[in-house]
Order: C-alpha cells, then sequence, then structure tokens
C-alpha cells in the first residue's frame, strides 16, 4: 500500500491555475469553468456505458464521448495571439455534421410540434 505523508505543489494557491499552453488564468474564469463542464459531462457519460453495456445507441454516446475530450482540449490550450482563428482546433467540421446527422436520424420518429 502506498501512503502519501504530503501532496502539494509549493507553488502556493494564489486563486490561479495552469491551462495546457503553461499560461495561468483565474481559477474562476470561464475556460476552467467551460472545461469542468466538458470533464462532468464526459464523466456522465462514461456512467452510462459502463452501468448500459447493451444500450442501442452505445457506439453514438462513446463517440460524443470521444468528441468531448476534443472540446476540453481545444478549451485547454488557448490560441496563440498571431494564431489564425481555429487553426488548431481538433473539433473538426466533420465532427458537427456528424453529430447533427445523429440528432436527425434520433428526431425523425418524433411527431413535428404544432403549438
Amino acid at each position: 500500500m502506498v501512503t502519501l505523508s504530503r501532496i502539494y505543489t509549493k507553488t502556493g494557491d494564489s486563486g490561479e491555475t495552469g491551462l495546457g499552453d503553461g499560461s495561468r488564468v483565474s481559477k474562476d474564469h470561464v475556460r476552467v469553468a467551460a472545461y469542468g463542464e466538458v470533464d462532468e459531462l464526459n464523466a456522465v457519460i462514461g456512467l452510462i456505458t459502463a452501468h448500459a453495456p447493451n444500450y442501442s445507441e452505445l457506439a453514438l454516446i462513446r463517440s460524443i464521448q470521444n468528441d468531448l475530450f476534443d472540446v476540453g482540449a481545444d478549451l485547454c490550450v488557448p490560441a496563440k495571439a498571431n494564431e489564425q482563428p481555429g487553426a488548431v482546433l481538433r473539433v473538426s467540421e466533420t465532427q458537427v455534421k456528424r453529430l447533427e446527422q445523429e440528432i436527425d436520424r434520433l428526431n425523425a420518429p418524433i411527431p413535428k410540434i404544432s403549438s
């Protein structure tokens, strides 16, 4: 058994956290909150896959979970000052279109809302 008597980074806690590029932002920065929400959603999806291994849409759920890892990575690493917008995003137009097609497929059997 491993016993840890001290766990600390020796950097102190000034209310900041490090991003993927090494820059620091406030722990309540919208970027940190956003990737925290994505991580939480990913954890819930992990529970779904663990507790419903025969779910008919499991492949779709797993592909969404993989896409969410890309979203989290995009949120964790801010764009560089000289970077072309969207140049290094991990989330691609292909992923967006695939998700939209799946939404359309899942909504197809639902009657149209008339009011």
